[in-house]
């Protein structure tokens, strides 16, 4: 049934635009070699672009940024200036990374009319006197290659952004920000927070706001076969690695997949007709199979996701986690293993479980995120869910292990604060499972 629904609305879609709208071919988005030259974070060019309610102006922006390997590159964005007078110190800056659109040039979200559907919150933020600056990622808007899930490149382009913010002379920005986001924003969020200090030292980091993250890429490959969207996200970061890190995806991928994988990743998924074409494409991995036995336990794919899933953040950094109680796509038990690492290191940690899978878990989170955000920028201080430390020495799944000393660490986070879902179909009730 499922497969003949998919074949039906797939043939309706390929009837709707697949590819971005004519922005991509309207010169904005090239940029030539001797224009890279510049400090991170300073702007090629910008154009003033349709502003939302609640903003006095909008930008669609050109900024320069360093790649993984060390070498300047160019970036889009959009930057989003609210209505009123900016305070004395200056307006703060929500630096804000998006969610998957896709591996691709032309998948920018900066080129689709749905841009501000996706920056979820944006108008709590603009309401409470925010700048909201939303990074393209690299390689999507202005040619190059797209580092998905790679954590030092993607929480770069971050912290640029909010220089880049800053470099706009009628957003009166201050050099205070929060990095926010959701799903691989919530990864490049993280990232930006743990690497702001030696990055961007001018700039003042309040707090990291993550909305169902990938903090443990290991997992979320290893359980990717499960999902159809989980594989069209495992074949973008496949394809994407192959790419940046010279891997072979031959031993990699099911033979009689390997041009479906090729298709889905020259894919984007920011339109119906788009998303639509991408889950009947993928069809052809329950068919055909996807992975070749564990990717994981392969010693360079192990270390390269080990490095670029996120650490605990950095001490003195409050952070907000949000996540989806039925998302099986960044499980909650994985999460849960993230915050509990960060407990242990004293961290200020305010956990949100959201009644909602991987697809809702932004738009759920975006009120209490908005909300925890004007916190941080207000002063007021920050409070934790975390509860005392305890220590223990019994081996436990859902807990997080110190790799030094092999202790498993665990903290008394409260009943209705943990992401009871652990790898179930059912939802908790009043805080429990079962």
């Amino acid at each position: 049934m499922r497969n003949r629904i998919l074949a039906a609305v797939a043939a309706v879609a390929l009837l709707l635009p697949a590819t971005a709208p004519s922005r991509a071919a309207d010169g904005f988005y090239g940029v030539a070699a001797a224009e890279l030259a510049g400090r991170p974070g300073s702007i090629i060019r910008a154009e003033k672009f349709n502003a939302p309610p609640g903003a006095s102006a909008a930008y669609r922006v050109i900024y320069r940024s360093t790649a993984g390997s060390g070498k300047p590159i160019a970036v889009s964005g959009v930057v989003v200036i609210p209505n009123g007078a900016a305070p004395r110190n200056g307006r703060p800056i929500v630096s804000w990374a998006p969610a998957t659109s896709g591996i691709a040039q032309g998948c920018a979200r900066s080129m689709y009319p749905s841009l501000y559907t996706n920056m979820y919150g944006m108008q709590d933020m603009l309401a409470k006197g925010m700048i909201v600056a939303a990074t393209d990622y690299p390689g999507l808007g202005v040619s190059g290659s797209h580092p998905y899930l790679i954590g030092e490149a993607t929480g770069r382009v971050v912290l640029d952004m909010a220089r880049a913010a800053r470099a706009l002379p009628d957003a009166d920005a201050s050099n205070t920000f929060v990095a926010a986001g959701y799903s691989q924003g919530g990864h490049a969020a993280l990232y930006a927070g743990n690497m702001a200090r030696a990055y961007a030292p001018e700039l003042k980091l309040a707090g990291i706001a993550a909305a169902a993250p990938p903090t443990d890429l290991g997992a979320l490959i290893r359980e990717s076969g499960d999902d159809p969207i989980g594989r069209v996200f495992a074949t973008y970061a496949l394809a994407a690695w192959s790419k940046i890190y010279g891997l072979s995806l031959d031993d990699v991928l099911a033979k009689p997949v390997r041009l479906v994988a090729k298709n889905i990743a020259g894919g984007c998924n920011m339109e119906f007709g788009q998303s639509i074409k991408l889950l009947f494409a993928e069809q052809a991995f329950e068919r055909e199979g996807f992975l070749q036995g564990d990717v994981t336990a392969r010693p360079r794919w192990k270390a390269l996701l080990a490095k670029n899933s996120p650490g605990p953040t950095p001490a003195g950094v409050p952070v907000f986690l949000a996540q989806g109680t039925a998302d099986h796509l960044v499980r909650p038990s994985v999460t849960q293993v993230y915050a509990e690492k960060l407990c242990a290191r004293g961290t200020r940690l305010t956990l949100v479980p959201v009644r909602g899978g991987h697809g809702e878990t932004g738009g759920l989170a975006a009120k209490p995120m908005a909300a925890w955000i004007a916190d941080r920028f207000a002063g007021k201080p920050a409070p934790s869910d975390c509860g005392a430390q305890i220590s223990i020495r019994a081996p436990g799944k859902a807990y997080a292990k110190d790799e030094k000393t092999k202790e498993v660490v665990r903290t008394n986070i409260p009943i209705e604060k943990r992401f009871y879902l652990v790898d179930s179909d059912k939802e908790p009730r009043n805080g429990r499972d079962g």
